[in-house]
């Protein structure tokens, strides 16, 4: 008997334990679960680094197309200021300051020194282009000095100085210069009509002055880098008080061109 309720009594083994625990599964037979990371994060990301390198890499192809098709310039054409030693050298050594004397030096006769040109007391270096202001160049007369007045009246003999007083009658229509002495007319309107000269005449003197300006500007563009920038900034010219002298009268050709009536001004 005994031995048979031995046989009969059901008997354990490790295999038949399951204990669960909360990080257990359920059933032996589930697999475990494999936790994939998305796509998108698997992929590399691109940075800052990446962009720049790329950028680098078409501002380079850019600049050996540019080489090889223009053979001159690796910006198409454009040569910056910054590209420019003699700018850099500029920068590095800081802004001039020239009397007059000092400033007829640099008119290209001295091969070792750079060719200076003054507008409107500001100098300006043209050395890259010795073929018009060096000597022998057409535009030669201007080097070595501060020609404001020439580039507005375009009286390169008379006007190679910097004195731009009185430049504006150049724009002032002669019927302004002569005060109207109305005969035979009541003195009010004789009045009057003196009265609208005289506002006419200002009127005309304030647009020749801003045209001066313009005019003055327009120049200064061209050498202060102007597109190609070969031309640029060094300094200022120094002067003393009353450094113009007597003021000047217009030279011939900038009195020629004056307009004769109201009508005629642009």
């Amino acid at each position: 008997m005994a031995d048979s309720e031995l046989r009969l009594r059901p008997t354990t083994s490790s295999k038949s334990k399951k204990i669960l625990t909360p990080t257990s599964s359920e059933s032996e037979d589930e697999e475990p679960k494999i936790h994939h990371r998305p796509e998108s994060l698997s992929r590399t990301r691109i940075t800052v680094v990446d962009v720049l390198r790329v950028l680098g890499g078409l501002f380079l192809l850019s600049c050996t197309l540019s080489y090889f098709i223009t053979n001159d310039s690796v910006f198409w054409g454009h040569r910056p200021s910054f590209t420019r030693p003699a700018w850099l050298k500029a920068r590095i050594r800081g802004p001039l300051l020239l009397t007059e004397a000092e400033l007829s030096k640099y008119d290209g006769s001295d091969p070792t020194l750079p060719i200076y040109l003054a507008l409107n007391s500001s100098i300006y270096d043209v050395s890259a282009s010795p073929h018009f202001y060096g000597p022998g160049g057409s535009y030669h007369f201007f080097a070595g000095r501060d020609a404001t007045r020439a580039f507005v009246t375009g009286c390169f003999e008379e006007d190679l100085n910097g004195d731009l007083r009185g430049v504006e009658e150049m724009f002032v229509p002669l019927e302004l210069e002569e005060q109207p002495h109305p005969r035979n007319m009541p003195e009010g309107r004789a009045r009057t009509a003196r009265g609208r000269w005289k506002v006419d005449r200002e009127k005309a003197y304030r647009k020749g002055r801003e045209k001066v300006k313009e005019m003055v500007e327009q120049w200064r563009q061209t050498f202060d880098g102007g597109k190609e920038g070969k031309y640029f900034w060094v300094g200022t010219v120094k002067r003393e008080e009353g450094w113009e002298g007597p003021k000047k009268l217009l030279c011939e050709k900038a009195a020629m061109s004056r307009p004769k009536t109201k009508a005629e001004v642009v």
